[in-house]
């Protein structure tokens, strides 16, 4: 892998983290709280914490992705009971902050390859962003296998939480636009060859929020829903012209501004490269993980993680 390649997954799992903690004090705040804030870019302080959370202190968008990358190295491959059953002894362990939808998948005590389809039969609700979030790790390992591969690897992973086949579809989407990131290609310049991958079913949905004239004023369905925080995503990559923009951007928008900017700063990370995502924000980041002994990955060893998983 040449180093520029290791660069922008670094930034995709990097940058997915520290948007993530950078967005979780202003959760279901209004549109513009963080600039009202913080009204210069580059002064500092933007990693303020609150809300219960620590300065750089990733949330369960974070948490989840890392168990599934160890999963992914751990067990040699994709072996979804793993994963599962690592999501649920996270669950258990009772984080800050986990989806309504997650934890009744979790809890149920249901089977692996079950859970989340039963769910969705009884609530017909399973279209939240919880499968996109966590997805900035899966999207880094599965990007060398090409377009279909990854974007199969990102539905079947996704499937496991989220009985809503438009949660895999968003997922699959962000999944090979980090690939062609990767490549070192423009994402936003894939869009329309990723939308056409996308299941018949789902595919205008997405059409839609990813055109280039649309804008999340436009959207339909609060950003926690999986295609207008895809679409929030993109339009933030695509309307702004660095990391530090796109998830500024992605967090002035209000609502679920932690999910939002992760998955801004997972698309961000990939373009701009680890070395495009401040330093400032970088150093506090830290990832506790419930339920595995207290452990609390820093910056350095999310970075590990991230170059292991390009192997």
């Amino acid at each position: 892998m040449t180093e520029t390649r290791e660069l922008r997954a670094l930034g995709c799992v990097l940058g997915s983290a520290v948007g993530d903690a950078l967005g979780a004090p202003f959760e279901f705040g209004p549109e513009g709280a963080f600039s009202a804030r913080f009204p210069e870019p580059g002064h500092g302080g933007e990693m303020c914490g609150g809300g219960g959370w620590e300065p750089g202190e990733a949330t369960d968008d974070t948490q989840m992705a890392v168990l599934v990358g160890e999963s992914l190295l751990e067990r040699g491959g994709l072996e979804l009971p793993d994963v599962f059953a690592r999501f649920r002894r996270w669950a258990a362990a009772e984080p800050k902050d986990i989806g309504l939808q997650t934890e009744a998948v979790l809890e149920s005590g249901d089977p692996w390859d079950l859970a989340a389809a039963l769910h969705f039969q009884v609530n017909r609700r399973g279209a939240g962003n919880g499968s996109l979030m966590r997805a900035a790790t899966s999207a880094v390992h599965f990007a060398r296998h090409g377009r279909e591969a990854t974007m199969e690897a990102a539905r079947r992973i996704a499937a496991l939480t989220r009985g809503d086949r438009a949660a895999w579809e968003g997922t699959a989407v962000f999944h090979e636009l980090v690939r062609v990131a990767l490549g070192g290609a423009d994402p936003l310049a894939a869009v329309p060859r990723a939308v056409r991958a996308v299941h018949p079913d789902h595919r205008d949905r997405y059409a839609v929020v990813l055109a280039e004239d649309w804008h999340p004023d436009r959207a339909t369905e609060f950003n926690g829903a999986v295609w207008p925080c895809l679409g929030s995503a993109v339009w933030a990559l695509r309307s702004t012209d660095s990391y530090e923009g796109a998830v500024r951007a992605a967090v002035d928008l209000g609502g679920d501004t932690d999910t939002v900017a992760a998955v801004t700063g997972g698309l961000a990370g990939a373009v701009y490269g680890a070395d495009g995502i401040p330093g400032r924000w970088i150093e506090p980041l830290h990832v506790p993980l419930p339920g595995f002994g207290g452990r609390v990955l820093r910056s350095a060893e999310l970075a590990s993680l991230a170059l292991r998983l390009t192997e």
